[in-house]
């Protein structure tokens, strides 16, 4: 098996009247469709809780500049307590929640990659599991950046279709309606990692290639 080199880079963050429905702040700030690099909006278990732009690809404290984020963008979960990249906002707990309308995926089923969008059906927030990182700018305002949680997904119904036949199967992690106060309250390692499923009510999800404009 090959491992994949990467997972989704390519995402359309909820917009701020899909998120209004929340008891939060709407996002005040402006974002589009999402590549590394991108500034997008999260909620983290840091207080207050609001949606604050971050830079999609995790900025460790350590980086020179943020070219890295084009690397750190997905954080395998099996090794996300390892790696140099993520290890220090892993085992400080930082979680936080990345609201999506669609994921764009690669799909092979046809003998070439064609980019299919996968989103709810009823078109509401998909909330992914990530992790975050913060730091201050020289003018003292907070620069935050984040990476999406991936899982394995040979058993997931929705992701397995995705990435060439010989790569390993991987999965973002959408979390369930009800469980996105529990992600961000999460207190180990173990309890986070307890929270990290195959896609719940795969049911609810639509999957297809974009149509043409």
């Amino acid at each position: 098996m090959r491992y994949a080199s990467s997972m989704c880079a390519n995402y359309r963050p909820s917009t701020p009247e899909a998120l209004a429905v929340f008891p939060l702040p709407p996002p005040d700030f402006h974002y589009s469709e999402a590549y590394p690099g991108s500034v997008c909006p999260v909620v983290t278990n840091f207080a207050p809780r609001i949606w604050v732009p971050a830079c999609f690809g995790l900025i460790p404290g350590w980086a020179k500049d943020t070219k890295i984020a084009r690397s750190t963008y997905n954080a395998r979960s099996e090794t996300v307590g390892e790696k140099p990249s993520f290890r220090t906002a892993w085992t400080r707990g930082q979680l936080c929640i990345i609201p999506a309308d669609a994921v764009f995926e690669p799909c092979y089923e046809s003998g070439r990659a064609v980019r299919w969008r996968i989103e709810r059906e009823d078109g509401k927030p998909m909330g992914l599991a990530g992790i975050w990182e913060r730091s201050l700018k020289d003018d003292g305002r907070p620069s935050w950046s984040f990476s999406m949680l991936t899982i394995n997904a040979d058993n997931d119904p929705v992701f397995r279709r995705f990435h060439k036949p010989e790569d390993e199967k991987r999965s973002v992690v959408i979390l369930p309606d009800g469980a996105w106060g529990e992600w961000l309250r999460c207190k180990s390692d173990a309890e986070a990692l307890s929270m990290l499923h195959d896609t719940p009510r795969p049911d609810l999800l639509t999957c297809a290639a974009p149509r043409a404009p």
